[in-house]
């Protein structure tokens, strides 16, 4: 059976005001293949439909509260309920949200982290496996080009053995306490009860270690960590410091902030082999430095034929010509095709290819919870170095 159709989507959260929400609808439907139909967007009801209203949507498709969506859509047939669900809400609702969706028998593409704790992380991804469905994991740098060009260099080899990892992620939109403004997004990210144990390194501090495993293909096994909160009066850390252990001897620096006066998103790294090193920076997202012993610098570019020739991954994730940038939207809606590929096959029955594959899942979702509670503790802890809990 070939599912010739959009995908429909649901979304919970993503109400006047949100950023993220936003970003999802877009990247959503850039490539024509995902319409938004129904949502619960706010946990107010009454501005809930209010956004339903400003995207124009039928008002018996808009929700007061997700589990009354649930109930609606589940009642609906085969090709007229929503296919998905997006989780856009802030992460204390990850869990309960995706969690009965996914009981209900509903796909789910969810923001990071995925959790507040990974107890909670463990359970989705049994569920995931049990009803078989497919689970997608917000971890929007993986979608770019390069990083995936980068990931097939470390993969054949070219690199050689992996020797050292330095991966980044400063901001400094924190550097004083705006959430006392009444800031929407800076008061929830500040608030252990929504945003979970975690500030800077849950916020952020996760996708520098997403990226870096990403990469590299190796899991980080111990950390040695230091989380501070330098913000007065601020319950969560705005800082976050680390030493990386990694697979195969791999060493490592990670380190992300939120308190770094003019740094905007400046996530980068850099892999160093015993043949080459690697360097990325999220910024200027379209070029890969590689770097050889006793040789020029090479510098790769989005959208040239070389780069599709040596990497399918990137090739099928590029949809500009090169010189015309193409970033974080993109970088979104390539895990989105990916991940809409994916459920397709799913509905049809059919086994989807490696590539379709290509997006974060339940299971990094897990490794992210396992990061955060690994920080905390190394954090708390006496000793040198803390082992990444399993």
């Amino acid at each position: 059976m070939k599912v010739n159709r959009k995908l429909k989507m649901g979304m919970i959260g993503g109400g006047i005001g949100a950023f993220i929400g936003d970003v999802h609808r877009k990247a959503s439907r850039m490539d024509g293949e995902i319409e938004l139909v129904a949502g619960a967007f706010d946990i107010n009801p009454k501005n809930s439909k209010k956004m339903g209203k400003m995207l124009y949507l039928p008002s018996k498709r808009v929700y007061g509260d997700y589990k009354e969506m649930i109930k609606a859509e589940s009642a609906l047939p085969e090709g007229e309920r929503v296919d998905f669900v997006a989780v856009t809400t802030p992460n204390n609702w990850h869990f309960p949200i995706a969690r009965d969706f996914l009981k209900a028998g509903f796909h789910v593409m969810c923001e990071k982290p995925m959790t507040l704790t990974s107890k909670e992380a463990k359970e989705l991804q049994k569920l995931v496996k049990k009803h078989k469905l497919v689970f997608g994991l917000m971890h929007n740098y993986t979608g770019y080009p390069m990083v995936k060009l980068a990931k097939d260099m470390v993969t054949k080899k070219d690199v050689g053995k992996i020797r050292k990892v330095v991966v980044q992620y400063p901001q400094g939109w924190l550097a004083t306490a705006l959430e006392k403004t009444g800031q929407m997004q800076a008061s929830w990210r500040t608030d252990p009860k929504q945003s979970g144990a975690g500030g800077c390194v849950g916020d952020i501090g996760t996708h520098a270690a997403n990226l870096a495993e990403y990469i590299t293909g190796l899991k980080i096994t111990h950390i040695c960590a230091e989380l501070t909160t330098f913000v007065p009066g601020r319950p969560l850390d705005d800082d976050c410091n680390c030493l990386i252990k990694l697979e195969g001897g791999a060493k490592g620096v990670l380190h992300a902030s939120q308190i770094s006066h003019g740094e905007e998103n400046n996530l980068a790294i850099w892999v160093h082999g015993e043949k080459a090193s690697l360097e990325w920076h999220q910024e200027h997202p379209n070029y890969l430095y590689v770097r050889r012993p006793s040789k020029p610098e090479e510098v790769w570019k989005r959208g040239n034929d070389y780069v599709a020739a040596y990497s399918k991954a990137a090739a099928k994730n590029t949809r500009l010509p090169s010189g015309h940038p193409e970033a974080f939207l993109e970088a979104f809606a390539n895990n989105y095709a990916n991940f809409t590929e994916t459920v397709k096959c799913a509905i049809a029955g059919k086994k989807p290819d490696a590539l379709a594959l290509d997006f974060p899942s339940v299971d990094d979702g897990v490794r992210g919870m396992l990061f955060i509670e690994t920080v905390v503790a190394s954090t708390k802890s006496k000793q040198k170095w803390t082992a990444l809990k399993k």
